[in-house]
């Protein structure tokens, strides 16, 4: 092992989740209790990271179970991970975090820094003290990802498989191998602590929110973090929410459309009133896999290919942009 590379750092950010998670009784995978064990203490639990190649530096920036993730959190992350990439001793990162709102996390990550380094996600569908704790391994694949040579970009490692940021959704409640990258396909695989890649790693985002990442990454102020929320076409829909939500003074709304983005008419028509008073207004779909594919004429924006959740992070940099 040579004195180089022990010379550089793999950084691992703690933020909680199911794999910082501990329960009463051992083996118990559902009544458990999220974000209890340090990110020093599960790095330690690790003898196997101690032969890494690189030097590994542990540091707790939240301790939430994922659902309760907030902006607040998200910023001090981005701010973190920022410092840490621009030391020229870092080679790259890994945080680990919770299963549910892990892709919005990689995300706004991915949007608002574009890591010219590895930013590797991380988590665990059972906690700690399971009989057969999956985490210990997802934290060994997740550095494995984040020492390889060339490697970029905000990614998730669960189960062995590699996901883009953009691509990365949540499909099952349960199982292990919880995430898919849908029609797109994963990233690639960790083998045996060797990655296989199966494509490009993830590039810049067009068009990113420059104020916003200022703002984020490096300011100190506190950011106006713009109101979004998410509506969902179905059958029967009304435009009673959105009109709700409206009044309450929301700045933007995603819907998730069924099919092609397509809206209930009730629910297209209070969307069109909400954008005409000002409210920018996004078309994505509910479905899994595919995007929404424009059509000449369309008045409502489609999400270029984001789900309703990661579609709600790209509208909220862009209304910072607002002057």
């Amino acid at each position: 092992m040579s004195g180089e590379m022990k010379n550089k750092k793999i950084v691992i950010l703690g933020t909680g989740g199911t794999i910082a998670g501990t329960s009463a009784q051992a083996g118990d995978n559902l009544g458990y209790t999220a974000a209890q064990v340090g990110i020093g203490e599960l790095v330690r639990a690790l003898p196997a990271l101690a032969n890494s190649r690189f030097e590994l530096f542990s540091e707790q920036v939240a301790q939430v179970d994922s659902k309760d993730m907030d902006f607040g959190i998200w910023r001090a992350l981005a701010q973190r991970v920022a410092h840490w990439l621009a030391q020229p001793d870092v080679q790259g990162m890994v945080i680990t975090h919770g299963t549910d709102t892990l892709e919005e996390t990689a995300f706004f990550l991915q949007a608002v820094l574009d890591p010219a380094k590895p930013v590797v996600l991380t988590c665990a569908m059972r906690p700690a003290t399971a009989l057969a704790p999956d985490g210990p391994q997802n934290m060994l694949d997740a550095v494995a990802v984040a020492s390889q040579t060339g490697a970029r970009g905000v990614v998730a490692v669960c189960a062995g498989v590699v996901h883009t940021a953009f691509d990365v959704q949540k499909v099952h409640a349960y199982r292990l191998d919880a995430f898919s990258s849908g029609d797109s396909g994963p990233l690639g695989h960790v083998e045996e602590g060797r990655l296989r890649l199966l494509r490009n790693w993830p590039s810049a985002l067009v068009g990113q929110a420059q104020a916003a990442i200022k703002i984020i990454a490096i300011g100190t102020d506190e950011p106006p973090w713009p109101r979004v929320d998410i509506v969902m076409n179905y059958a029967g829909a009304d435009g009673r929410a959105v009109r709700a939500l409206v009044a309450d003074g929301v700045q933007g709304l995603v819907v998730a459309g069924t099919g092609n983005g397509s809206l209930h008419h009730a629910l297209e028509a209070a969307l069109l009133e909400a954008q005409a008073a000002g409210v920018r207004v996004v078309r994505a779909t509910r479905c899994l896999d595919g995007r929404v594919l424009p059509k000449p004429g369309d008045v409502l924006a489609d999400s270029q290919g984001l789900s309703p959740v990661k579609a709600r992070v790209a509208l909220m940099l862009a209304l910072m942009d607002r002057p």
